[in-house]
């Protein structure tokens, strides 16, 4: 007992001497990621080097390591209101809350709000809506997370410096009251799309919301960035946002800043079961995590990062019974799966007449690798032909129409064949298409961020960088 309160003493005092100096907090969130996505990311990197074993990324690399609990305050499966709420503000909650205990009415500040009262520069960005749970959790405060309008004037109440990610989610709910971009620029804040458009007019901007262009989200709803195997040159990604975000919060003069960044696509890469979809989005993130870590090399006595997760997604295991695994047939998985259903439906849509096997056997050859580096088994070609099958009796009944639901959702049957067939290929297997209670990831760099180590609850980490950092924290 004398060693354990020694071993604390110490901890804490090393965590008071700390936050004389640091300045530069990043907190990054994988939602769903567990510990088997970052282990299937990097023994897959392994086998496209031709060995078995694993190929560090950069988050799994720095110095501190520890796993964490992530169970709510009622259930034991926490869904990411809940997970991003104890991530933000350090209380548990009912599953489905937002910045508020599980009575649904008492608010609990987050360290987003602590690092602000310190006058620090504030951040937060996410591949997803900047309404979805993860990043409101930083900033609301509502009983149920689908008030997204509700969610979207506390953004606008904050007062954060800096907001991005794929737009407001149904910014025009409430009828006869004004959508949230404008009240947005009513709170003084000025709204870019993209990248380029950010460097051109955000770095004068008192309060900035980057966001991805009107085209893009009218395909995706607005509700995400594209997929990272989805991307093309002129799409915002993540790793921009982070690089725009620390230009924008260091050029507010305040004393350092907090920034809170979300890779929140891993998550429905593994709702969808979408495995080589799941790998791309934990190296995307990773890509995000170097631009703080170059940040960190820079000032490495004033910043620290810590990434963590709110669960685990799918319940994602490496193997299927054989002692094998061939992760390195992922490599020929181009786009995800949403993104094939959309070739595909646009391909029938655009011309019925030539929506024939040959051309979707063809897609599956570029796309997927059926037929090309991947060869299936005679089960496997039937279960698509199956599907095929299907497909042709549909576009019969459609008689010529091309906007036929039927053939629509007979085509989206034939992709979720095909992404169960990606993870049979390469032996991995899911035990759902929803959360799971799993360990998660914690990893840090920095002064103070020693605390993490060993195995610690997820309500523990933001009041321990809160502290680390000199906040104000509300216990």
């Amino acid at each position: 007992m004398k060693n354990r309160f020694l071993s604390c003493l110490l901890a804490t005092l090393f965590v008071l001497s700390a936050s004389a100096e640091v300045k530069y907090v990043f907190y990054f969130i994988g939602d769903g990621m567990g510990v088997n996505q970052i282990n299937v990311t990097e023994t897959y990197l392994a086998a496209l080097k031709g060995k078995i074993g694993i190929e560090p990324i950069c988050m799994s690399s720095l110095p501190v390591v520890g796993m964490v609990n992530t169970y709510s305050a009622t259930n034991g499966v926490t869904d990411s209101a809940a997970g991003g709420t104890a991530l933000a503000t350090g209380k548990k909650t009912k599953n489905g809350a937002i910045g508020v205990l599980k009575d649904l009415e008492t608010p609990c500040t987050s360290i987003a709000a602590w690092a602000q009262k310190a006058g620090k520069a504030v951040g937060v960005a996410t591949t997803v809506s900047i309404t979805h749970a993860t990043p409101a959790s930083f900033y609301g405060h509502q009983p149920r997370r689908q008030m997204y309008y509700e969610l979207g004037q506390d953004l606008c109440k904050s007062g954060y410096d800096f907001f991005a990610g794929s737009d407001f989610n149904k910014p025009y709910t409430k009828e006869g009251e004004p959508s949230l971009h404008e009240q947005a620029q009513a709170a003084g804040y000025t709204i870019v799309k993209g990248y380029k458009e950010y460097q051109k007019k955000g770095r004068k901007a008192d309060k900035l919301i980057l966001l991805q262009s009107d085209e893009k989200n009218k395909k995706l709803n607005s509700e995400q960035l594209p997929y990272a195997l989805d991307q093309d040159k002129n799409d915002l990604t993540l790793e921009q946002i982070v690089r725009a975000g620390i230009n924008f919060l260091t050029s507010k003069q305040k004393d350092g800043f907090f920034f809170a960044i979300e890779g929140g696509m891993i998550d429905w890469a593994c709702h969808r079961n979408d495995i080589g979809n799941c790998i791309n989005e934990v190296l995307d993130l990773d890509k995000a995590i170097k631009v703080a870590y170059e940040f960190y090399q820079q000032h490495p006595d004033e910043t620290i990062i810590v990434i963590s997760a709110d669960h685990e997604t799918g319940g994602l295991v490496m193997g299927t019974g054989p002692y094998e695994l061939r992760t390195d047939l992922l490599k020929y998985q181009r786009h995800s799966i949403d993104e094939l259903k959309w070739i595909l439906r646009e391909q029938y849509k655009k011309s019925p007449k030539k929506f024939t096997w040959t051309a979707v056997e063809k897609q599956l050859r570029e796309q997927m690798g059926f037929g090309a580096g991947i060869r299936l088994k005679d089960e496997q070609q039937e279960r698509l032909q199956k599907r095929w099958k299907d497909i042709e009796n549909a576009i019969a009944e459609a008689n010529g129409d091309a906007e036929s639901k039927a053939v629509r959702d007979r085509i989206n049957d034939l992709c979720e064949t095909t992404k169960h067939i990606i993870s049979e290929v390469a032996m991995i297997s899911w035990a759902s298409g929803g959360h799971s209670n799993g360990y998660v990831p914690i990893y840090a760099v920095g002064p103070g961020t020693e605390v993490f180590q060993g195995r610690i609850d997820n309500i523990e980490i933001a009041p321990a960088m809160g502290r680390i950092a000199g906040y104000p924290v509300e216990e």
